[in-house]
């Protein structure tokens, strides 16, 4: 999608990766409970998994949890559209691929 300049389309497929990632991880280290998540919140997903978070990762997941927001509700949609330009949605897939490897990463952890 983001090849094909689908650039919102593509910033909410990021957000879902992300999300998946986090429930992943969740459900990984609360064995007890795994399925309690039910949020598309990135910054509260990674708190409920104990994760310390830098402020970069931080100001990230905060950027993210809006692709969800934003291109899921109608009043937002234009606004959103407008925002991803060719060089921010560029800009934010880095972000997401760098968030990305990061959760693969404490996931692939024994």
């Amino acid at each position: 999608m983001y090849k094909n300049k689908r650039n919102t389309w593509s910033l909410f497929i990021g957000h879902l990766v992300i999300e998946k990632l986090l429930k992943g991880l969740y459900a990984k280290n609360k064995k007890e409970n795994p399925y309690a998540l039910k949020s598309h919140n990135l910054l509260a997903l990674a708190e409920k998994c104990g994760l310390e978070l830098n402020n970069e990762q931080i100001k990230q997941l905060q950027i993210i949890t809006q692709f969800n927001i934003s291109s899921r509700y109608d009043d937002y949609k234009e606004s959103f559209y407008k925002k991803c330009t060719n060089e921010y949605t560029k800009l934010q897939i880095k972000n997401i691929g760098e968030v990305r490897k990061w959760l693969i990463e404490l996931l692939m952890k024994k």
